[in-house]
């Protein structure tokens, strides 16, 4: 068997044996990669990036506060929050979506941020 063969039985045993998160993650970090998109875990403060990846949960602000819509990305490696300041709902922006996403990286209480990023909704591939 040839170094490919080994290879194919490789990922065939590991999608048997790897659980449902694990198998996403490693088809989202391989879509980042094929994409040209910047990975969430080398992304530092100030840095302007593009994303894909994969909306874990969409919060959006109560009606008697400041409107904002705030989303986690999720693209295999790290998450990064998402708000969308004066948008109480955006078309599309749902748990479970691919989206591309564009912006400047800042850090809020630890987490990395990208405020009003530029989007595209993905298919699924």
């Amino acid at each position: 068997m040839g170094t490919t063969d080994g290879g194919l039985l490789k990922r065939f045993i590991r999608k048997l044996t790897s659980d449902v998160e694990e198998l996403d993650a490693d088809d989202l970090t391989r879509d980042t990669e094929l994409s040209g998109a910047q990975r969430a875990c080398d992304c530092r403060c100030g840095d302007e990036v593009t994303m894909v990846g994969r909306l874990r949960c969409v919060e959006l602000s109560p009606k008697d506060a400041d409107a904002s819509l705030q989303a986690e990305l999720f693209d295999g490696t790290d998450g990064v929050t998402l708000i969308w300041v004066g948008r109480r709902r955006i078309p599309g922006i749902e748990p479970g979506r691919l989206i591309k996403v564009r912006g400047r990286v800042a850090v809020k209480n630890g987490r990395k941020v990208l405020y009003n990023p530029y989007y595209e909704l993905r298919q699924a591939s």
